[in-house]
């Protein structure tokens, strides 16, 4: 980030560039984060995160970009938050409990963080590259509900640049209506950087879309999914998929942890399905 912090700070000694609305700000803030992340003493990620984390720098990319309103730095700024907290939280390796293994390998781990609540970590190899992957879950997130079960809609609300959209999703009802039907307004984070691919998300709000007759307003994050090709076998690609949800209302514990460690096992079976299916002529 040092880099681009120089050249942030190079560009508003110019005197045309000086009064550019937020300049100057951003430069005080690429400094702040850049001096912080210096400060701390912390053991190094492992290498794809560290890769995703070293160059996926929030603001250093804005001068290259039309001006942002407020409103949407702060949405912005809600999904690399998102970012960064999921690959700390996948990045501590302590303390994961085996939830479910399937006879595929398929795998679900699970972890309670003091800040967070219980959290979720599904393991899986899909016999698919990473661009067919990325393109189903990024470029197509909207064709969702056709093909898991699990979710009704997907619509996005708002792009904003090239990294971040405002998304509305309908959860479908459980089998018996054990959980009743939920929804989420969440900030979506994409950063692709080299082979490796992060889709980072968390709740937000939004004023276009308030809470909707017949569903409970349920809350995510931080939540993502972490893309990489399998070593050896360019073919593959390994996903790793973090989740953290508070679905409200009246549950139990019991029935919340059995049905979003089965939505994960569920989620990697119909993704196979989809991907498998043949290309359109």
């Amino acid at each position: 980030m040092l880099p681009a912090t120089s050249k942030l700070c190079a560009a508003i000694s110019y005197r045309h560039l000086r009064n550019m609305t937020g300049l100057r700000r951003q430069a005080a803030v690429a400094i702040s984060q850049e001096l912080s992340r210096l400060a701390r003493h912390s053991p190094g990620p492992s290498t794809w995160i560290h890769q995703v984390r070293r160059r996926s720098s929030l603001l250093s990319s804005r001068l290259e970009e039309k001006p942002f309103s407020e409103t949407e730095m702060s949405y912005i700024k809600q999904g690399e938050e998102a970012l960064q907290k999921s690959l700390r939280i996948l990045e501590d390796q302590n303390d994961w409990k085996t939830e479910t293994v399937a006879g595929n390998g398929d795998k679900v781990l699970s972890k309670v963080l003091p800040d967070v609540g219980k959290v979720f970590r599904l393991e899986v190899v899909v016999d698919q590259p990473l661009d067919a992957v990325y393109g189903e879950l990024v470029d197509n997130m909207e064709q969702m509900g056709d093909w898991n079960p699990n979710v009704k809609e997907v619509k996005i609300l708002e792009k904003i640049g090239k990294d971040t959209v405002i998304t509305h999703e309908k959860a479908a009802a459980t089998p018996g209506n054990i959980v009743g039907p939920r929804d989420f307004v969440s900030v979506r984070c994409s950063k692709r950087r080299g082979s490796t691919c992060v889709l980072a998300g968390m709740s937000t709000t939004y004023g276009a879309m308030p809470e909707q007759e017949g569903f409970i307003r349920a809350e995510n994050g931080p939540t993502c999914m972490v893309l990489r090709p399998l070593p050896g076998s360019p073919s593959q690609t390994r996903l790793t998929w973090l989740l953290s949800i508070d679905l409200k209302g009246w549950l139990p514990k019991t029935i919340i942890n059995q049905v979003l460690s089965q939505t994960q096992v569920d989620f990697a079976k119909h993704l196979r399905q989809r991907l498998a299916r043949p290309l359109p002529v």
